[in-house]
């Protein structure tokens, strides 16, 4: 257990640096299970998910070193065929590799994915994909066994633009005989990174980044080298929390394009936003104005911001309503929040939010990554200490966390035990 005493209020101000993004680097790393050679990612964050995801390819037979931010992973010989239930519960990303042993073995066997609290994410949709590739599927003791020869290309209409299911599709793709497409894609940056990963690796992948992805299928990868893109997640954590208490912040490395309807949402909350290729400012000087917010997948408002942004509404000018489409149970960490003097109410999907003058500080429980990050933004905004316990979430999601805000003026102490 760590404890982030967290004394506020404090506005903060300055400039910090983006790092490469989670949840492209770990999809990355996965695939690169298929290449019989040396991948080279640069721009990897250094967060516990990726030494966890270090682990499963290491598990697996690969080769990894991870110097710096520039992570080398070599699959030359075959990878074994299992990833077991003591990895893959620890972090769900880990079911990526299912895609990945189909194409290059032939037969794979992954435990039931873990992670975060954060509702019910079942990979049905993988399933019934890869399925239609040719896979065949069996559940033994909390374990998926797939087994498919060779996987053939097929025309698969995604139910929902799921993330995961568009992602294994795609990588599953690369490899099989003839075309395949998917229709309902998930439309994310990270999709279009990672297509852009496997066409430098020998792939042929169309239309990454719309609703119809195509995939003419090679015989085979060849070694790569790939810059991780921005994290956007991590981006609009800093930048809502610039809005939320009152501060000046200027964030480097980043591309503003993939995350548009965040800076247009707190312009309508009233912050000053000045945007530039690489960087862009978030300035404000007051408590921000009300709105309804609902989360979608890309290009809609990321779930994952969600919780930020509801720090963000408690002290609005009036009642706001956030409508989370996207997990069911996102809003765990309301009770939390409350402790902190926020007026927060569930009604099924939608959190109504009452408009307070002030928050103050409290001891809070972190129940996931995202959460984590906003109750430590909750106690830069409110007055007096706040005490965020946390079970090494934070960690997960967000690179040197505690020293980014350190230099934004941020004043937080770490303890652990």
């Amino acid at each position: 257990m760590k404890t982030y005493v967290v004394e506020g209020p404090t506005p903060l101000k300055g400039d910090v640096s983006i790092s490469g993004a989670k949840n492209a680097t770990l999809k990355l790393m996965a695939a690169a299970l298929m290449v019989p050679g040396e991948v080279i990612l640069e721009r990897v964050p250094r967060i516990t998910d990726v030494y966890l995801m270090v682990e499963v390819l290491e598990r697996l037979g690969a080769e990894v070193s991870f110097e710096g931010s520039t992570l080398r992973i070599d699959a030359t010989n075959e990878p074994a065929d299992e990833a077991t239930y003591e990895l893959v519960s620890k972090m769900r990303a880990s079911i990526q590799v299912l895609g990945p042993l189909l194409a290059r073995l032939g037969r794979a066997r992954v435990a039931m994915p873990g992670g975060d609290a954060i509702g019910s994410r079942p990979i049905d949709l993988h399933l019934r994909g890869l399925e239609r590739m040719g896979a065949e599927f069996s559940s033994e003791h909390g374990y998926v066994a797939g087994v498919a020869p060779r996987l053939t290309g097929a025309r698969v209409l995604l139910e929902f633009p799921s993330v995961g299911a568009t992602e294994t599709l795609l990588m599953a793709g690369t490899t099989a005989i003839g075309t395949t497409t998917i229709d309902n894609a998930a439309r994310e940056p990270e999709i279009k990174d990672l297509a852009q990963f496997l066409n430098e690796a020998g792939a042929r992948v169309l239309g990454a980044g719309t609703s119809t992805i195509t995939i003419e299928g090679v015989d085979r990868l060849h070694p790569a080298r790939h810059v991780v893109l921005p994290d956007r997640i991590e981006a609009g954590t800093y930048a809502i929390s610039a809005a939320a208490t009152c501060g000046d912040v200027t964030l480097r490395d980043v591309r503003p394009g993939d995350m548009e309807l965040v800076l247009q949402k707190l312009h309508d909350a009233g912050a000053e936003i000045t945007r530039e290729e690489e960087s862009v400012r978030i300035r404000s000087t007051g408590r921000p104005q009300p709105m309804d917010l609902v989360t979608l997948p890309y290009p809609g408002f990321p779930t994952d911001l969600q919780p930020p942004m509801m720090v963000l509404l408690s002290q609005a000018t009036g009642p706001s309503i956030l409508t989370e489409n996207v997990f069911e149970a996102r809003f765990l960490f309301v009770d939390e929040l409350n402790r902190m003097g926020a007026q927060v109410r569930v009604e099924g999907h939608h959190a109504v939010i009452k408009g307070v003058e002030r928050l103050t500080g409290a001891p809070v429980r972190a129940p996931d990554i995202r959460a984590g990050a906003a109750l430590l933004l909750g106690g830069l905004c409110a007055h007096g200490e706040t005490r965020v316990h946390d079970e090494g979430h934070i960690e997960r999601g967000y690179e040197d966390l505690l020293l980014k805000l350190e230099g934004l003026g941020a004043v937080i102490t770490l303890s652990e035990g």
